[in-house]
Protein backbone atom coordinates (compact mmCIF):
# COMPACT_ATOMS: atom_id res chain seq x y z
CA UNK A 1 0.00 0.00 0.00
CA UNK A 2 1.23 3.49 -0.84
CA UNK A 3 1.58 6.04 1.95
CA UNK A 4 1.80 9.76 1.25
CA UNK A 5 3.61 12.00 3.72
CA UNK A 6 2.44 15.56 3.27
CA UNK A 7 4.72 18.45 4.15
CA UNK A 8 4.27 22.21 4.22
CA UNK A 9 1.30 23.09 2.01
CA UNK A 10 -0.08 19.55 2.05
CA UNK A 11 -1.41 18.97 5.55
CA UNK A 12 -4.54 17.41 4.05
CA UNK A 13 -5.19 15.53 0.82
CA UNK A 14 -8.57 16.55 -0.55
CA UNK A 15 -8.48 13.84 -3.25
CA UNK A 16 -8.35 11.07 -0.63
CA UNK A 17 -11.71 9.37 -0.05
CA UNK A 18 -11.46 8.83 3.70
CA UNK A 19 -12.54 5.60 5.37
CA UNK A 20 -11.21 6.25 8.84
CA UNK A 21 -8.51 7.89 10.91
CA UNK A 22 -6.48 6.15 13.57
CA UNK A 23 -4.02 7.28 16.24
CA UNK A 24 -1.16 4.79 16.25
CA UNK A 25 1.12 4.08 19.18
CA UNK A 26 4.69 3.00 18.41
CA UNK A 27 7.77 2.03 20.44
CA UNK A 28 9.11 5.48 19.50
CA UNK A 29 6.15 7.53 20.64
CA UNK A 30 3.26 8.96 18.65
CA UNK A 31 3.46 9.97 14.97
CA UNK A 32 2.94 13.57 13.93
CA UNK A 33 -0.79 13.02 13.45
CA UNK A 34 -3.45 10.36 13.14
CA UNK A 35 -3.02 8.19 10.06
CA UNK A 36 -5.73 8.73 7.48
CA UNK A 37 -6.89 5.57 5.69
CA UNK A 38 -8.75 5.88 2.43
CA UNK A 39 -8.81 5.49 -1.33
CA UNK A 40 -7.04 7.28 -4.16
CA UNK A 41 -8.06 6.56 -7.74
CA UNK A 42 -9.75 3.37 -6.51
CA UNK A 43 -6.73 2.10 -4.58
CA UNK A 44 -6.12 1.87 -0.86
CA UNK A 45 -3.76 4.53 0.49
CA UNK A 46 -2.50 6.11 3.70
CA UNK A 47 -1.87 9.76 4.44
CA UNK A 48 0.19 11.34 7.21
CA UNK A 49 0.72 15.05 7.81
CA UNK A 50 4.43 15.34 8.68
CA UNK A 51 4.02 18.59 10.63
CA UNK A 52 0.66 17.70 12.17
CA UNK A 53 -2.75 18.63 10.75
CA UNK A 54 -2.40 22.15 12.09
CA UNK A 55 1.20 22.44 10.88
CA UNK A 56 2.48 22.94 14.42
CA UNK A 57 5.53 20.64 14.47
CA UNK A 58 8.79 22.22 13.25
CA UNK A 59 11.13 20.05 11.16
CA UNK A 60 13.61 19.36 13.95
CA UNK A 61 10.80 18.20 16.25
CA UNK A 62 9.15 15.75 13.84
CA UNK A 63 9.14 12.23 15.27
CA UNK A 64 10.46 10.64 12.10
CA UNK A 65 10.94 7.21 13.66
CA UNK A 66 7.36 7.04 14.92
CA UNK A 67 6.05 8.25 11.56
CA UNK A 68 7.84 5.62 9.49
CA UNK A 69 7.26 2.84 12.00
CA UNK A 70 3.51 3.53 12.06
CA UNK A 71 3.23 3.55 8.28
CA UNK A 72 5.13 0.27 7.99
CA UNK A 73 3.08 -1.32 10.78
CA UNK A 74 -0.16 -0.37 9.00
CA UNK A 75 0.89 -2.00 5.75
CA UNK A 76 2.72 0.67 3.76
CA UNK A 77 5.23 -0.84 1.35
CA UNK A 78 6.03 2.44 -0.39
CA UNK A 79 6.18 6.06 0.76
CA UNK A 80 5.85 9.10 -1.46
CA UNK A 81 7.02 12.10 0.55
CA UNK A 82 6.04 15.61 -0.50
CA UNK A 83 8.43 18.35 0.58
CA UNK A 84 8.78 22.09 0.03
CA UNK A 85 12.31 23.14 -0.88
CA UNK A 86 14.43 26.04 -1.99
CA UNK A 87 16.05 25.94 -5.40
CA UNK A 88 19.83 26.27 -5.38
CA UNK A 89 20.53 25.39 -8.99
CA UNK A 90 18.59 24.12 -12.03
CA UNK A 91 15.21 24.75 -10.38
CA UNK A 92 12.91 27.74 -10.08
CA UNK A 93 9.82 28.45 -7.92
CA UNK A 94 6.88 26.35 -9.05
CA UNK A 95 8.98 23.43 -10.32
CA UNK A 96 8.32 19.89 -9.18
CA UNK A 97 11.54 17.92 -8.78
CA UNK A 98 12.17 14.23 -8.18
CA UNK A 99 15.60 14.09 -6.51
CA UNK A 100 17.92 11.14 -7.05
CA UNK A 101 20.53 11.92 -4.39
CA UNK A 102 20.86 13.71 -1.07
CA UNK A 103 23.41 15.22 1.30
CA UNK A 104 22.65 15.15 5.02
CA UNK A 105 23.62 18.33 6.90
CA UNK A 106 21.31 17.63 9.86
CA UNK A 107 22.44 16.88 13.40
CA UNK A 108 20.83 15.99 16.71
CA UNK A 109 17.96 14.00 15.20
CA UNK A 110 17.07 10.42 16.11
CA UNK A 111 18.17 9.01 12.79
CA UNK A 112 18.16 5.20 13.12
CA UNK A 113 16.17 2.28 14.49
CA UNK A 114 19.44 0.44 15.16
CA UNK A 115 20.40 2.49 18.17
CA UNK A 116 22.52 0.08 20.16
CA UNK A 117 21.49 -1.52 23.44
CA UNK A 118 20.61 -5.16 22.89
CA UNK A 119 20.25 -4.71 19.12
CA UNK A 120 22.72 -6.03 16.61
CA UNK A 121 24.72 -3.39 14.73
CA UNK A 122 23.26 -2.93 11.23
CA UNK A 123 24.73 -0.88 8.39
CA UNK A 124 22.25 -0.31 5.56
CA UNK A 125 23.35 0.38 2.00
CA UNK A 126 22.41 3.98 1.19
CA UNK A 127 24.33 4.47 -2.06
CA UNK A 128 21.13 5.40 -3.84
CA UNK A 129 18.86 6.88 -1.14
CA UNK A 130 15.68 6.95 -3.21
CA UNK A 131 13.92 3.89 -4.58
CA UNK A 132 14.68 3.57 -8.28
CA UNK A 133 11.46 1.62 -8.75
CA UNK A 134 9.26 4.24 -7.08
CA UNK A 135 11.04 7.06 -8.90
CA UNK A 136 10.26 5.35 -12.22
CA UNK A 137 6.61 5.07 -11.18
CA UNK A 138 6.51 8.79 -10.33
CA UNK A 139 7.97 9.73 -13.70
CA UNK A 140 5.48 7.48 -15.50
CA UNK A 141 2.61 8.98 -13.49
CA UNK A 142 3.77 12.49 -14.32
CA UNK A 143 3.84 11.62 -18.01
CA UNK A 144 0.39 10.11 -17.84
CA UNK A 145 -1.01 13.15 -16.01
CA UNK A 146 0.92 15.64 -18.17
CA UNK A 147 2.61 17.08 -15.09
CA UNK A 148 6.07 18.58 -15.53
CA UNK A 149 8.32 16.67 -13.11
CA UNK A 150 12.06 17.32 -13.28
CA UNK A 151 13.99 14.06 -13.19
CA UNK A 152 16.95 14.31 -10.83
CA UNK A 153 18.31 16.63 -8.19
CA UNK A 154 20.47 16.54 -5.09
CA UNK A 155 18.55 17.31 -1.90
CA UNK A 156 20.55 19.04 0.83
CA UNK A 157 18.87 18.30 4.17
CA UNK A 158 19.36 20.97 6.85
CA UNK A 159 18.08 21.28 10.42
CA UNK A 160 15.94 24.41 10.23
CA UNK A 161 13.60 25.86 11.17
CA UNK A 162 15.47 29.01 10.19
CA UNK A 163 16.28 29.50 6.53
CA UNK A 164 19.88 29.38 5.36
CA UNK A 165 22.45 32.13 4.93
CA UNK A 166 23.68 32.99 1.45
CA UNK A 167 27.12 31.63 2.40
CA UNK A 168 25.61 28.32 3.49
CA UNK A 169 23.84 28.02 0.16
CA UNK A 170 27.10 28.77 -1.65
CA UNK A 171 28.76 25.98 0.29
CA UNK A 172 25.94 23.56 -0.53
CA UNK A 173 26.20 24.50 -4.18
CA UNK A 174 29.92 23.67 -4.12
CA UNK A 175 29.04 20.34 -2.52
CA UNK A 176 26.71 19.57 -5.40
CA UNK A 177 23.31 20.17 -3.78
CA UNK A 178 20.67 21.59 -6.12
CA UNK A 179 17.80 21.75 -3.58
CA UNK A 180 17.61 22.59 0.11
CA UNK A 181 15.00 21.35 2.54
CA UNK A 182 14.53 20.50 6.21
CA UNK A 183 12.78 17.11 6.31
CA UNK A 184 14.51 14.81 3.81
CA UNK A 185 16.60 13.21 6.55
CA UNK A 186 16.36 11.07 8.56
CA UNK A 187 13.09 10.22 6.80
CA UNK A 188 14.71 8.59 3.77
CA UNK A 189 17.22 6.65 5.85
CA UNK A 190 14.59 5.31 8.22
CA UNK A 191 12.47 4.14 5.30
CA UNK A 192 15.47 2.23 3.95
CA UNK A 193 16.05 0.60 7.34
CA UNK A 194 12.44 -0.63 7.33
CA UNK A 195 12.65 -1.89 3.74
CA UNK A 196 10.10 0.63 2.45
CA UNK A 197 10.41 2.03 -1.07
CA UNK A 198 10.80 5.78 -0.65
CA UNK A 199 10.79 8.69 -3.08
CA UNK A 200 10.28 12.42 -2.65
CA UNK A 201 8.43 14.92 -4.78
CA UNK A 202 9.95 18.30 -4.03
CA UNK A 203 8.02 21.50 -4.63
CA UNK A 204 10.40 24.39 -5.25
CA UNK A 205 8.80 27.31 -3.40
CA UNK A 206 11.61 29.88 -3.55
CA UNK A 207 15.08 30.58 -4.82
CA UNK A 208 17.51 29.66 -2.05
CA UNK A 209 19.11 32.48 -0.06
CA UNK A 210 21.35 34.69 -2.16
CA UNK A 211 19.97 33.32 -5.45
CA UNK A 212 17.56 34.80 -7.97
CA UNK A 213 14.89 36.99 -6.39
CA UNK A 214 16.11 35.87 -2.94
CA UNK A 215 19.37 37.80 -3.31
CA UNK A 216 18.41 40.30 -0.60
CA UNK A 217 15.88 38.22 1.37
CA UNK A 218 13.48 35.28 1.04
CA UNK A 219 9.85 36.35 0.62
CA UNK A 220 7.41 34.41 2.80
CA UNK A 221 4.53 35.86 0.79
CA UNK A 222 5.97 34.45 -2.42
CA UNK A 223 6.42 31.04 -0.81
CA UNK A 224 2.76 30.99 0.23
CA UNK A 225 1.63 31.95 -3.28
CA UNK A 226 3.76 29.28 -4.95
CA UNK A 227 2.56 26.61 -2.52
CA UNK A 228 -1.07 27.37 -3.22
CA UNK A 229 -0.72 26.85 -6.96
CA UNK A 230 1.86 24.04 -6.92
CA UNK A 231 -0.06 21.71 -4.62
CA UNK A 232 -2.80 21.30 -7.21
CA UNK A 233 -0.16 19.79 -9.50
CA UNK A 234 1.05 17.56 -6.69
CA UNK A 235 -2.45 16.21 -6.04
CA UNK A 236 -2.91 15.47 -9.73
CA UNK A 237 0.46 13.74 -9.84
CA UNK A 238 -0.39 11.54 -6.87
CA UNK A 239 -3.68 10.52 -8.50
CA UNK A 240 -1.74 9.19 -11.50
CA UNK A 241 1.04 7.60 -9.47
CA UNK A 242 -1.09 5.42 -7.16
CA UNK A 243 -2.40 3.00 -9.84
CA UNK A 244 1.15 2.39 -11.10
CA UNK A 245 2.70 1.34 -7.78
CA UNK A 246 3.65 -2.37 -8.06
CA UNK A 247 1.39 -4.59 -5.98
CA UNK A 248 -0.88 -1.73 -4.97
CA UNK A 249 -4.14 -3.26 -3.66
CA UNK A 250 -7.41 -2.12 -5.14
CA UNK A 251 -9.96 -0.88 -2.64
CA UNK A 252 -12.94 -3.02 -1.83
CA UNK A 253 -16.15 -2.21 -3.64
CA UNK A 254 -18.27 -1.26 -0.63
CA UNK A 255 -19.30 2.41 -0.61
CA UNK A 256 -17.14 4.96 1.14
CA UNK A 257 -18.57 6.58 4.25
CA UNK A 258 -20.41 9.88 4.10
CA UNK A 259 -17.16 11.73 4.75
CA UNK A 260 -15.42 11.57 1.39
CA UNK A 261 -12.51 13.95 1.63
CA UNK A 262 -9.90 14.54 4.26
CA UNK A 263 -10.46 18.26 4.16
CA UNK A 264 -13.93 17.59 5.56
CA UNK A 265 -12.58 15.94 8.70
CA UNK A 266 -9.39 17.93 9.31
CA UNK A 267 -9.09 20.85 11.64
CA UNK A 268 -9.34 24.14 9.75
Amino acid sequence: MLAIIGGTGLTRLSTLAVRHREVIRTPYGEPSAALVFGELAGYRALFLARHGHGHTIPPHRVNYRANLWALKEQGASAVLAVASVGGIRDAIPGDLVLPHQLIDYTSGRAHTFFDGGDQQVVHIDFTHPYSQRLRAVCLAGAKRGRIALRDGGVYGAVCGPRLETAAEIDRMDRDGATLVGMTGMPEAGLARELGIDYASVCVVVNHAAGRGDSTAHVSMEQIANVLESAMDKVRTLIQHVVPLVPGEPRARTQPVSAVTSESAVDDP
